[in-house]
């Protein structure tokens, strides 16, 4: 993952194409969150900065290669011209190339737009890259993702790491090869599925596992245990013992739920209480507060933790405990704490944490991607430092 940045690049007197992340939550046309837009800013001013001019380029959610209004970067372009404390015009036609003077910014229309995007479509790829001397990746959540305005363009201009990329770049970098010891590793969410390759690869590498969440009732069910109408991936149940066995193999400890916030049906007004073991007809929805005070103390003592899916249902305040007590045992850990994006991110801004937290990844999709040891089409892409 030792890709060229920008930092290592002359921008005076050009034109820098950069792919951002700008995929905001709208409401009735009005962005409801400009995190993202923020984050893109430091690119931004350090090209303006170095005397370049900027053309930005993003998608925002799924319009399947047609023009919907709805998805337009409109609002985008808007909020850039704020924050940017100038005009920041929003061009629509990606063919029609318009100059963009030295500490000028344009923003292209969504990407997905067009059906040559999704498609890393090379003739669309092209009329892309025209727009720029220089290509600039900063779009870490849309990484994984082989399309046009994100791997396209790299064949015809010189592609190198955005700040945001580079962060992200050497936050995985540092965790993976050479994390500070004990390294452990929380993983939550609701599915097994959808985090095995992450945990096989993470054997390899960490001391110790917490696991919680949805996910955490098949494993407690391949160790025969009874687990109600909990979550359960019933066709991984073998699969989860033979992680268990490999985990114990090799020397790492897993941690699982031994008591659990259960209700008698998935509400928010359900009937709840904190039992040892889940009766019939009752699901676990949150880690008890025995399971909270081990998994915090495994903290509190790592030197490396890595933290990726919540603990329970916080989005329903009953079962919100466990996964505020583990953003919380992160932020007072001594540890070098890296927040794998999605859920865990937004817990982490959610419960106020965010500023007391080492690193925290933009990309849901691609950071788990990353921790399955698996190669970012759109890292790969960039040019080698």
């Amino acid at each position: 993952m030792q890709k060229k940045s920008l930092r290592e690049v002359a921008v005076s007197g050009q034109r820098v194409l950069v792919r951002s992340d700008l995929n905001v939550p709208l409401k009735g046309g009005v962005i409801t969150d400009d995190t993202r837009i923020r984050a893109s800013l430091p690119t931004v001013r350090q090209i303006l900065d170095g005397g370049g001019g900027v053309v930005l380029m993003s998608h925002l959610g799924r319009p399947k290669g047609q023009v919907a209004p709805a998805f337009s970067l409109a609002p985008v372009a808007a909020r850039l011209s704020e924050l940017l404390g100038q005009d920041v015009p929003l061009h629509t036609d990606f063919h029609q190339v318009t100059d963009v003077p030295v500490g000028g910014v344009c923003l292209l229309e969504n990407v997905r737009f067009h059906p040559g995007e999704t498609a890393n479509d090379p003739a669309f790829a092209s009329a892309l890259a025209a727009w720029g001397d220089l290509f600039v990746n900063d779009a870490f959540g849309s990484s994984h993702r082989a399309h046009a305005s994100v791997v396209g363009v790299a064949d015809h201009l010189e592609a190198v790491a955005g700040a945001l990329v580079e962060k992200e770049l050497v936050a995985f970098s540092g965790i993976l090869a050479a994390p500070a010891r004990p390294f452990v590793a929380i993983l939550g969410g609701a599915k097994v599925s959808d985090k095995i390759l992450v945990i096989e690869n993470l054997l390899e590498r960490v001391d110790a596992l917490l696991i919680g969440g949805g996910m955490a009732y098949t494993f407690l069910a391949a160790r025969g245990e009874a687990i109600g109408a909990s979550k359960l991936d019933a066709d991984k149940v073998e699969y989860a013992a033979s992680l268990l066995a490999k985990a114990a193999a090799s020397g790492v400890r897993v941690l699982l739920p031994t008591d659990h916030v259960v209700a008698d049906r998935f509400a928010e007004d359900a009937e709840r209480r904190v039992v040892a073991s889940i009766p019939d007809q009752w699901m676990a929805l949150d880690i008890g507060p025995e399971t909270s005070a081990a998994y915090r103390a495994e903290v509190s003592a790592a030197g490396t933790v890595l933290w990726n899916g919540p603990m329970g249902v916080f989005e329903l305040s009953p079962f919100a405990a466990g996964t505020r007590d583990i953003c919380e045992a992160c932020a007072e850990s001594p540890a070098t704490t890296v927040i794998g994006g999605g859920d865990s991110a937004a817990a982490v801004n959610v419960f106020g944490l965010a500023a007391r937290m080492s690193h925290i990844s933009t990309g849901g999709g691609a950071s788990l991607e990353l921790l399955e040891g698996k190669p970012l089409p759109g890292i790969a892409a960039l040019a080698d430092a």
